[in-house]
């Protein structure tokens, strides 16, 4: 009869040692399946933070090229500085905007002697000057 009663405690005993070791491997898989399905998550809102960046960077460039052309100073210098800081705050679209200022001053080009440049052409030119080092 003790026989018994230790066979069936041991039997009783690899069943409950198999039963942890299922319900861990069970465990570790759905665990694993949600690590998995948060880092998928996590990489898709860097995706949409970065697509939305891009948007907000391409909506100032546009705006300010088209307020180049006003005819307030305020404006334009607005508009100058807006596009520095976009050449200070992304550095891998800061040639696409050296160009648009390149371009702007060849195409309202003014000899003016001995004069200042106006404030906006001057700082365009520190502008130039800055991010051609």
């Amino acid at each position: 009869m003790i026989a018994v009663d230790l066979f069936n405690a041991a039997i009783s005993e690899v069943i409950r040692n198999y039963a942890i070791v299922v319900g861990g491997a069970v465990g570790l898989y759905f665990a694993w399946k949600r690590v998995t399905a948060a880092n998928n998550q996590a990489l898709s809102q860097l995706k949409q933070a970065d697509l939305a960046q891009r948007v907000h960077v391409a909506e100032l460039f546009n705006r300010a090229v088209g307020q180049l052309a006003d005819k307030k100073l305020e404006v334009r210098l607005g508009a100058i500085l807006t596009l520095e800081q976009i050449c200070k705050e992304y550095p891998d679209r800061s040639g696409l905007v050296i160009r648009l200022l390149t371009t702007y001053l060849q195409k309202n080009a003014v000899k003016y002697g001995d004069n200042k440049p106006p404030t906006d052409v001057q700082t365009i030119m520190d502008i130039l000057r800055e991010f051609r080092k």
